[in-house]
């Protein structure tokens, strides 16, 4: 990492590469596989070319671009979902995000269950969790369920019950693609003002959204991509408006 200590984040010259294979069906596949035909054309994409980014504490950094421009990927990449085909990814510090709904729950288990399952994910000792479980039920909203198996949730009580664990984890750096899409008005309303309330503190935010009048309120910064490069990095305002000039 570099040496102010500071940053957070730096990804440096990254590069992000996907085969693409074109077999149609399962039975396409089968068929060949059986009579040892070659297999299915593969397309080899670039998801993200050359990529630079550096994010300190106290930053709110928009990730913006079309569909397919590797915001997505980018994000996964510094959660460490994925791994670059190049370049180097350093994160300091304690890494906590909302990238799919649900993810690291267990559908057998039940929504307390799954606050120490997801909890310990995140980095948090058992002690750490049974302090602050009250306060994660109470942030979810859905007390009255949290003996309910997990797989009875929507997809509103899945983004309740993750963001609560989340943020309970006391973050450095805050990870969120497009999660606040999900769930009612007043409890956004919520998680926006704990989002505000992390960066007040000192966290680093990285946030991936569509919601452009949402990203200007909250972020101060803009990362725009397009088919996998930088394009523009700087103030959310100007970031927002190439974005939606098409430049």
């Amino acid at each position: 990492m570099a040496a102010d200590p500071k940053t957070r984040i730096i990804v440096s010259d990254i590069e992000k590469h996907f085969n693409i294979r074109h077999t149609h069906s399962l039975k396409e596949y089968v068929v060949s596989k059986v009579l040892n035909r070659r297999e299915a054309s593969v397309d080899h994409f670039t998801a993200l070319s050359g990529v630079d980014l550096h994010v300190s504490d106290g930053e709110a950094v928009a990730l913006l671009g079309l569909n397919g421009s590797g915001k997505s990927t980018l994000l996964k990449l510094i959660a460490g979902v994925m791994s670059p085909d190049q370049g180097s990814i350093g994160v300091r510090g304690r890494i906590a995000g909302l990238i799919e709904v649900g993810a690291g729950f267990h559908p057998d288990l039940t929504g307390a269950e799954n606050i120490y399952l997801n909890g310990a994910i995140l980095g948090m000792t058992e002690e750490q969790i049974r302090e602050r479980f009250d306060d994660i039920v109470a942030f979810s909203e859905i007390g009255e369920f949290i003996q309910t198996e997990v797989k009875f949730y929507s997809s509103g009580m899945f983004l309740r019950l993750a963001f609560a664990v989340a943020i309970h984890t006391d973050p450095d750096i805050f990870l969120i693609d497009e999660i606040l899409a999900v769930g009612d008005e007043p409890f956004q309303k919520k998680c926006l003002q704990r989002i505000r309330e992390l960066k007040a503190s000192g966290k680093a935010l990285v946030i991936v959204t569509h919601d452009l009048d949402m990203v200007e309120q909250l972020c101060d910064r803009g990362v725009l991509l397009r088919r996998g490069e930088v394009v523009h990095d700087g103030a959310i305002h100007e970031a927002v408006a190439r974005l939606r000039e098409g430049r």
